[in-house]
């Protein structure tokens, strides 16, 4: 089953203002991967430390330091399936986020917000047998970004997903459910289609709530066809 591209948002999307520089002017070039790029590296059990899949202590203890991280605790767990529900075992995820200010740990990030010393703001894991992932971290805040003078970006997390090579990677955003800033966001609004981008929102998942400790959300994730997530890197799927 094909995905529907007409929810794929077009490369020059004048609202966001980013994209009128980094549009390409002349038509894409369809390379084909060759056997080195598709082969290697394999990912591993080795490879994944047992912090990596939590944020809210893997960057202080790598520190040695003693705390963790400020902000709402969340777990982000949820599913990698195909087209036909079957899952999609050992895959590499990777998230990257704000902090719980809204701020990232880049030497670029000139928001006012400050830094959690206990906080990177990175993390990893692989899916189980049975294509299951989970992370534990902090609710990212939302943050200003100079388009069209000043915007705010609502939470989100960003993830990326690797086959069994690099050549095998999709990426895209976590948005959280309810939040009003979704709808405003002009990275947001240039996919153009509000079930594709509900796709790409996790929902509250009140049964698997840390009593006193987190909330959880679930974003499960389907690599083809008609309810495909969508991937800023391949439209088509993995």
């Amino acid at each position: 089953m094909r995905r529907d591209r007409g929810s794929h948002p077009p490369a020059y999307a004048p609202g966001y203002k980013t994209s009128v520089l980094r549009s390409p002017r002349a038509a894409l070039l369809s390379i084909e991967p060759g056997p080195l790029e598709l082969s290697r590296p394999v990912f591993g059990t080795e490879a994944i430390g047992p912090l990596d899949h939590n944020l809210i202590r893997n960057f202080a203890a790598a520190n040695g330091l003693q705390g963790e991280a400020l902000g709402p605790r969340i777990v982000v767990h949820g599913r990698v399936v195909d087209q036909n529900g079957r899952p999609v075992p050992h895959g590499l995820i990777e998230i990257w986020q704000a902090n719980a200010a809204g701020k990232y740990r880049h030497v670029k990030d000139g928001y006012r917000a400050p830094l959690d010393p206990q906080f990177g703001g990175c993390g990893r894991c692989l899916t189980d047998a049975d294509g299951r992932y989970q992370f534990f971290t902090i609710q990212p805040g939302p943050y200003p970004w100079p388009n069209n003078g000043s915007e705010w970006r609502p939470a989100h997390i960003h993830l990326s997903l690797f086959g069994i090579a690099f050549a095998q990677r999709l990426v895209t955003q976590v948005y959280f459910e309810g939040d009003p800033l979704i709808p405003l966001c002009p990275i947001a609004n240039t996919v153009g289609d509000p079930v594709a981008v509900d796709r790409m929102t996790a929902k509250l998942d009140m049964a698997r709530q840390g009593p006193f400790d987190h909330l959880t959300y679930r974003f499960d994730m389907v690599l083809r066809g008609a309810r495909q997530t969508f991937f800023e890197t391949r439209p088509e799927g993995m």
